[in-house]
């Protein structure tokens, strides 16, 4: 069972850390903590998603749950059955963009309400290694297949907008993003790539925050012309877009162009974006007239803060984008729509429509490994004394023309750090100064 239990999900080697017998332990364990009458169970392409829903399964109906069994689906997809079917609860089997020998469990409560580790993923892992199981129930569960997929296609689909034909290359990365664009079909033109279902991903890995796994989508775009294209991650809840050009358009700036879209649907809304993201995402929602808000990084955490302020929209970083409409929780599709909507309206090309958010220069994420992470925020803090400090997520510090976060990682001895200055020569000043501190005090 050795480390497991995340932050935001259950994940592991499948027969190393992850066995058939474990998932079905954290099935009964689930049931033991949350006493669901129904759930929803969803699960990737991997092929031991399938041995792993048996035995999750299996646990579970031990414990009288009725387990609604949606088959191959997406994430956003499982969330979406979660809260139309007013489940108690739902489990996504998926490692997310993990390499293939890995798998896992995206778990929720009613709603699609997300489980993190304090929220309930340590109270399961405990249930689990004590074995501290409620008995099982006189009356097993049963297992119902449950087919969400005309449902969502038709929920997406209620949000497109598009005034023109359009060309758009999307990369599936052979993954659950097949699914997730079921809904496209007939909206705009699609040219496919590694649209072969295939839990071995042979192709690249289903990871759209590695460029290099855009290579091939880039080309395409290019080659054939395309308005923009789209990658999937490994289980659909993150999307990666490149521009008309076939570059590489920053997901903060994504944030931004849907955030527009939707401040014209919903004047005065809020909407949270994630601490690391551009400065220019807070005042281009501030300029259409919405309530910008800032979020820790995290699904869970945004997803919470979504549902305290009943926020329109939130994007993050890593390319996960927020929807009201989907229970706040990701709809990957949802957000392609949204983008082919804008550009479909405009004059100009995507590039174009981002244009004006690029206005900063940005470091990207930099990760140094440290001793001791608190030394580090005291360094910091001490170096840069009449800056605005926040300390929502790690250590944020901000002036006029430039800020910085530093976060710790949640699974090794590192910090990431994130800054933004007003000119490329100032990012690059303040990014070596502020890492020369960082890494001051040695490994």
């Amino acid at each position: 069972m050795a480390g497991i239990f995340k932050a935001y999900d259950i994940r592991g080697i499948y027969n190393e850390t992850l066995t058939d017998d474990l998932a079905y332990r954290i099935g009964r364990a689930y049931a033991t903590w949350l006493k669901p009458r129904t759930i929803v169970l969803g699960r990737d392409i991997r092929p031991h998603s399938d041995p792993l829903a048996a035995a999750l399964t299996a646990g579970l109906i031990e414990h009288g749950v009725e387990v609604l069994d949606l088959g191959l689906c997406s994430t956003p997809m499982s969330y979406h059955a979660n809260g139309a079917c007013k489940a108690d609860g739902s489990i996504m089997i998926t490692a997310s963009h993990n390499p293939r020998e890995w798998n896992g469990f995206k778990l929720c409560r009613a709603a699609a309400v997300p489980v993190s580790g304090v929220t309930g993923i340590a109270e399961i892992e405990r249930i689990v290694a004590s074995e501290a199981f409620d008995p099982p129930t006189g009356r097993p569960g049963r297992t119902r297949p449950l087919d969400i997929r005309e449902d969502y296609r038709r929920f997406v689909r209620s949000a497109a907008r598009i005034r023109r034909p359009l060309r758009v290359a999307l990369d599936f990365a052979n993954a659950m993003g097949i699914w997730e664009a079921e809904a496209f079909d007939g909206l705009f033109e699609q040219v496919r790539l590694f649209d072969t279902p295939d839990g071995a991903f042979p192709n690249h890995e289903a990871n759209p925050l590695d460029v290099r796994t855009l290579a091939t989508l880039q080309e395409t775009v290019r080659r054939e012309r395309c308005d923009f294209g789209v990658a999937f991650d490994g289980d659909a809840d993150r999307a990666g877009f490149v521009d008309e050009q076939g570059r590489v358009v920053p997901m903060d700036m994504i944030t931004a162009l849907i955030a527009q879209s939707t401040l014209e649907r919903h004047p005065g809304a809020v909407i949270f974006y994630d601490l690391r993201s551009s400065r220019a995402v807070r005042e281009t929602i501030e300029v259409g007239g919405g309530r910008p808000m800032m979020s820790r990084v995290g699904h869970a955490f945004i997803k919470a803060q979504m549902r305290e302020l009943d926020a329109a929209f939130a994007g993050e970083l890593s390319g996960h984008y927020y929807f009201r409409e989907n229970f706040y929780t990701e709809s990957s599709a949802l957000a392609v729509v949204h983008v082919a909507n804008l550009v479909s309206a405009a004059d100009v090309p995507l590039s174009e429509l981002i244009r004006p958010f690029q206005r900063y220069s940005a470091s990207g994420e930099i990760n140094s490994r440290v001793a001791d992470v608190e030394a580090v925020f005291r360094r910091l803090e001490a170096a840069f004394p009449d800056g605005r400090v926040v300390r929502l997520d790690g250590l944020t510090i901000e002036y006029p023309d430039w800020w910085f976060n530093v976060r710790a990682s949640n699974t090794e001895p590192l910090v990431r750090l994130n800054l933004e200055a007003a000119t490329r020569e100032e990012m690059e000043r303040r990014r070596d100064q502020v890492l020369a501190l960082i890494r001051s005090g040695g490994a």
